[in-house]
C-alpha cells in the first residue's frame, strides 16, 4: 500500500470513530453541555492528532491557512444570505412548526436552561462550528482529496457530517421534519466542501457560523429570551 492509499485508509475509520464515540457520549453518557463540549474537543482533535502521528501528514493543519480574498468575500455574503433565509423561513413557517420539544430535550439531556442558553449559543456559533469544520472539512474532505480520493471525499464528508447530527437531533422533531433536516445537513455539507475546495476551511466556517447564529437566534426565541 503506497503512502496516499495508506492516508486515505486512515481518514475514514478515524472520522467514523470520532462520530461513533460522540454518538455514545450523546446517547449513552448524556453529560451536561460543558462536559459534552470538552469531550467533543478531545475526541475530534484526538482523532486528527492520531492521524498526523500515524501517517506523518500535515494536510489537516494546512486547512487552517488563510483563504483568498475573493473566497472570503463570497463566504461573508453567503453567510449573511443563509442567516436571512433561515430566519425568514422560520418566520414564515412558524405557525406550522412544532418545535416545543427542542427546549425540553436540551434541558433534559444536557442541562441547558434559559439562563445558560445564551452562553451555549455563543459557543455553538463560534467554537463548535469551527471544530466541526476542522474535523469534517479540514480532515475528512481536504485530507481525503489530498490523498487522491476526490470522489470519496465529496461523498463521505457530507454524509458523515449529516449522520453525526442524527444523535444530536434525536427526539427533537417529528419523523418527516427530522428526515428533511438530515437531508438538508448533507446538502449543507456539500456546500461547505465546495466553499473549501481551494484548501482553506475558513470560508465554510463563516457560512456555518452564519447558519448557527440564525438557528440559535430561533433558540433564543424558543426559550423566551427575545
Amino acid at each position: 500500500m503506497d503512502g496516499s492509499a495508506r492516508r486515505a485508509a486512515c481518514v475514514c475509520p478515524l472520522v467514523l470513530l470520532g462520530c461513533a464515540v460522540m454518538t455514545w457520549v450523546e446517547a449513552g453518557l448524556r453529560p451536561v453541555y460543558p462536559i459534552k463540549s470538552a469531550l467533543k474537543v478531545l475526541i475530534f482533535l484526538g482523532c486528527v492528532g492520531l492521524y498526523v502521528l500515524l501517517c506523518g501528514d500535515q494536510t489537516p493543519l494546512r486547512a487552517l491557512r488563510p483563504p483568498r480574498r475573493r473566497a472570503l468575500r463570497t463566504a461573508l455574503a453567503l453567510a449573511a444570505a443563509v442567516f436571512a433565509v433561515i430566519l425568514g423561513g422560520y418566520a414564515l413557517l412558524a405557525p406550522w412548526l412544532d418545535l416545543s420539544a427542542v427546549t425540553g430535550n436540551l434541558g433534559a439531556k444536557e442541562g441547558v436552561t434559559a439562563a445558560t442558553f445564551p452562553f451555549v449559543a455563543l459557543y455553538i456559533s463560534l467554537g463548535n462550528s469551527f471544530l466541526e469544520e476542522f474535523f469534517f472539512r479540514g480532515f475528512a474532505f481536504l485530507t481525503l482529496r489530498a490523498a487522491g480520493r476526490p470522489r470519496l471525499a465529496w461523498v463521505f464528508s457530507p454524509l458523515a457530517f449529516a449522520l453525526y447530527h442524527v444523535a444530536i437531533m434525536d427526539g427533537w422533531f417529528r419523523p418527516a421534519l427530522f428526515l428533511l433536516l438530515t437531508a438538508a445537513l448533507a446538502a449543507a455539507g456539500l456546500l461547505f466542501n465546495w466553499l473549501d475546495r481551494e484548501g482553506s476551511l475558513w470560508p465554510a466556517w463563516l457560512v456555518h457560523m452564519g447558519a448557527n447564529l440564525a438557528i440559535n437566534t430561533i433558540g433564543l426565541r424558543l426559550f423566551g429570551i427575545i
